[in-house]
């Protein structure tokens, strides 16, 4: 059997610094400088200077738990021998005590093994207390052995994902929502998870749900102007998913890293009106759309009329005073929008 170092920090590869991840672009359309200044200030919050300097996570001491096995085998094997050589221990102090004694330090040298040992599952990390006061974090796996009359708990450390129940937001124009939003994270300070708030996962969901009121409030569902070729930058929407989400994850970021939390990506799934208001919207989406298709056919047909006039007059197979133009115009046109219009479409 090959036992590993007696003492051995596995975390440092762990509680390295990571390089800054730079700060996703703002969501377009976020020209209140107020907004922008409200951002910065979470990035930068963090716990309170006493807090900070105690709940930093730190490695524990601890061995390889194949070492107390060893010990307490050891301390049998000596143990074994002194009872066969010299019998059974009696409680008497006399010159030839020693075996008692001997025997009593092996029986408390195997309870001290077996009372640090500890088993830490893949993907854990164990933090001790001892009368309150954080002692440490060990992050090794298997059996590890730490000093007795610690307090242990267990923290998940994998990388996990949860996904928010609809939450009722509103937009900029102030129409009721239903957001459902994806988060990527991980405990990255064992510490502050455990101490710093009462619940590290209660926490991260009341905090999605906070970002993403103030974020989803900012700009409006839908655009329902103009949006052709031709027409003018329209103002950023909430469909915009790939902003809407970095800025999400700046945000929930910055509000989750004083208490140990680690964001890697804060997702929209689906950005819906509300069952109240849905109705109206999609009637007011489906109009916008028949208008800007009635603009583009109505345009059409008159570039068409306009060319045919021309084209005619060029060629002289008409010559036409304004009177009879504009009856040929009319004519040309009703029949044009007639094959091109929606009518041409329906059975």
């Amino acid at each position: 059997m090959i036992l590993g170092p007696l003492y051995r920090d596995e975390t440092e590869a762990e509680t390295a610094e990571q390089p800054a991840v730079p700060a996703p672009p703002r969501i377009r359309g976020a020209e209140d400088g107020t907004r922008d200044r409200s951002g910065d200030r979470a990035e930068r919050r963090t716990l309170p200077p006493v807090l900070d300097r105690e709940l930093t996570e730190r490695p524990a001491r601890a061995c390889s738990g194949w070492w107390a096995l060893l010990v307490v085998a050891l301390a049998g094997a000596v143990a074994a021998r002194l009872v066969l050589r010299y019998g059974v221990p009696r409680p008497a102090l006399t010159a030839d005590a020693w075996p008692t004694a001997g025997l009593a330090g092996c029986l408390t040298a195997a309870l001290l093994a077996l009372a640090g040992l500890r088993r830490v599952r893949a993907g854990q990390a164990a933090a001790l207390t001892r009368f309150g006061r954080y002692r440490g974090t060990v992050r090794r796996t298997g059996l590890v052995w730490t000093f007795p009359f610690r307090r242990l708990t267990r923290i998940d450390v994998r990388l996990r994902h949860w996904r928010s129940e609809p939450l009722p937001v509103v937009d900029a124009e102030g129409t009721a929502l239903r957001a459902v939003v994806l988060v990527v994270w991980r405990v990255r300070d064992t510490s502050r998870a455990l101490l710093a708030v009462d619940d590290h996962v209660r926490y991260l969901r009341e905090q999605v749900e906070s970002v993403a009121a103030r974020v989803l409030s900012r700009l409006p569902a839908d655009s329902f102007g103009p949006d052709g070729p031709d027409a003018p930058e329209g103002p950023a929407t909430l469909r915009d998913t790939d902003a809407l989400g970095d800025e999400l994850t700046r945000l929930l970021a910055a509000e989750c890293r004083a208490v140990g939390v680690e964001v890697f990506s804060a997702r929209p799934v689906r950005v819906e009106y509300a069952p109240e208001v849905a109705g109206a919207m999609q009637r007011r989406r489906v109009a916008a759309i028949d208008a800007r298709n009635r603009d583009a056919v109505l345009t059409s047909v008159i570039d068409a009329v306009d060319d045919t006039v021309r084209r005619m007059s060029a060629r002289g197979l008409v010559s036409l005073d304004d009177y009879e133009r504009k009856a040929l115009v009319k004519d040309l046109t009703v029949a044009f929008y007639t094959a091109r219009g929606p009518a041409a479409d329906t059975p």
